[in-house]
């Protein structure tokens, strides 16, 4: 096998892949990465048996050939290399050479044979949709993502493909998120399927923040999402979804309009005294144009007073500081209406306006009888 290519294209691929692959693993080949040499040009493939990330290469291939290499040691040479064409020639003796300006390496490599196939993915379903804005739903909707292994589907995001658009999903037992975005056309009819979330923050890194489209593409039993030149395929999640519609109450009596960033700092200042040692909720007072939060444990007592539009009534809730912080952190609005009902209901949170279309539920805590 013989190619050359720039060493930033090859350098940026390494990176992009090496992301799937497998830090430790009983086949030594997980831990490489797949070189594959054709008439396409240059495919360079990671794997870790749960995710695979696929990146095709501008390169001259002269021989073509597969090979596998350490991606820990094959990325560190070409991060080192001068900024030139690499020269990449491997042997029947397993022997690798690089060469790129003056620097000069030879290294051994791993059969390709050893290395298993990335997943084949029907093509049963696909939409298409800008990257930035696939970036955007993942980032709005990841943060609620469960790590709780009891209920594997939880620890993916789902995906609701109709008339209606797409529709993004996560829920960890604490708090919800939903974010929705209309689509320019469906082809092939409305779909579903939960994406791990691992995967899903894989993807959001190859996105980017530019306006080309990126395709999903649904399988049996994988989903393909092409970016470009970059191809992530993930094993889909199997199990029923919470039906979160149903869980969203519906009937909120108190409603008031606060300034997202205003709300996260009050929050953020009365968290100074919680610790991962000495825990306590946030407590809210939702009274005629104001809340007052306050928080107490053995570190000392919190208080702050946060404006906003609206007449809480008194009411008063406990939340979990971080939880509610991350929902308005991650709320693409600058200014966000909070339903309410009681001190033991969820939180809503949804835009001020109708232009984005999100919705956070957040689950109170418990509040001990006041002091």
């Amino acid at each position: 096998m013989k190619f050359s290519c720039e060493k930033a294209l090859l350098q940026n691929a390494i990176a992009v892949t090496s992301r799937a692959v497998a830090q430790k693993s009983s086949i030594p080949a997980l831990e490489g990465l797949l070189l594959h040499g054709g008439e396409e040009g240059l495919t360079v493939s990671g794997y870790n048996m749960q995710t695979g990330i696929r990146a095709k290469v501008s390169a001259g291939v002269e021989e073509a050939g597969e090979i596998v290499l350490n991606a820990r040691l094959f990325g560190d040479i070409i991060r080192r290399m001068p900024d030139d064409v690499v020269t990449f020639t491997a042997n029947e003796k397993l022997q690798v050479r690089l060469l790129c300006g003056d620097a000069d390496f030879e290294i051994p490599c791993l059969s390709a044979a050893d290395y298993p196939d990335l997943p084949e993915v029907e093509d049963e379903y696909a939409v298409s949709l800008q990257r930035k804005v696939l970036r955007s739903m993942i980032e709005e909707v990841a943060f609620a993502v469960s790590t709780n292994e009891s209920r594997p589907v939880h620890t993916g995001a789902l995906f609701e493909i109709g008339e209606g658009g797409l529709t993004m999903a996560a829920v960890d037992g604490f708090r919800l998120a939903v974010r929705k975005e209309p689509l320019e056309k469906l082809e092939g009819g409305a779909f579903s399927f939960v994406a791990p979330g691992t995967a899903l923050n894989e993807v959001k890194s190859i996105c980017g923040d530019v306006e080309d489209l990126a395709e999903i593409t649904l399988g049996k039993r994988h989903i393909l999402f092409t970016v470009g030149d970059v191809e992530l395929i993930c094993r889909r999640l199997e199990g029923e979804f919470l039906d979160y519609q149903n869980a969203i109450p519906k009937k909120n009596p108190i409603s008031v309009t606060v300034e997202a960033k205003a709300l996260i700092e009050s929050i953020d200042r009365v968290s100074v005294v919680i610790s991962d040692k000495l825990k306590s909720p946030v407590r809210c007072r939702f009274e005629a144009g104001k809340v007052l939060l306050s928080a107490k444990t053995g570190n000392g007592e919190a208080k702050d007073i946060c404006r906003l539009e609206g007449d809480g009534d008194g009411l008063e809730i406990g939340f979990n500081n971080r939880y509610l912080m991350e929902a308005l952190r991650y709320a693409p609005a600058e200014t966000v209406r909070i339903e309410l009902n009681t001190g033991v209901s969820p939180a809503i949170i949804v835009p001020a306006d109708e232009k984005d279309h999100f919705l956070y539920m957040v689950l109170p805590v418990r509040l001990k009888s006041s002091e």
